[in-house]
C-alpha cells in the first residue's frame, strides 16, 4: 500500500516547514478581503502562520503577511488569531 504524501507549508513569520494541518491559513479573496480560513480550502491567495503567539507578533512586526498576500492585513485578523490561540 502506498504511503500518502503529507503536504508541507512554510510559516511566513519563522520560515519553518510544517505540515499543512498544523498551520493557520490567512486568505486574500479575489475581491480583496483578508480573513482567516479555518478550513484551508477557500479560494484566493493564501499565506500560512504557525499556531503560536510569537509568530503572530513577528508577522505583524515585519509585515510579512502584508507582503505575501500583497494586501494590507487589518488588525481584526491579528486579533482573531490571538484570540484563537
Amino acid at each position: 500500500m502506498k504511503t500518502r504524501k503529507i503536504p508541507m507549508r512554510k510559516c511566513v513569520a519563522c520560515h519553518e516547514m510544517k505540515e499543512k494541518k498544523q498551520l493557520i491559513r490567512i486568505v486574500r479573496s479575489p475581491e480583496g478581503e483578508v480573513f482567516v480560513d479555518p478550513t484551508g480550502k477557500k479560494s484566493g491567495r493564501g499565506a500560512y502562520l504557525c499556531n503560536q503567539a510569537s509568530c503572530f507578533a513577528l508577522a505583524k512586526k515585519k509585515g510579512s503577511l502584508n507582503n505575501q498576500l500583497k494586501a494590507r492585513v487589518p488588525d481584526e485578523v491579528f486579533a482573531e488569531l490571538e484570540k484563537g490561540v
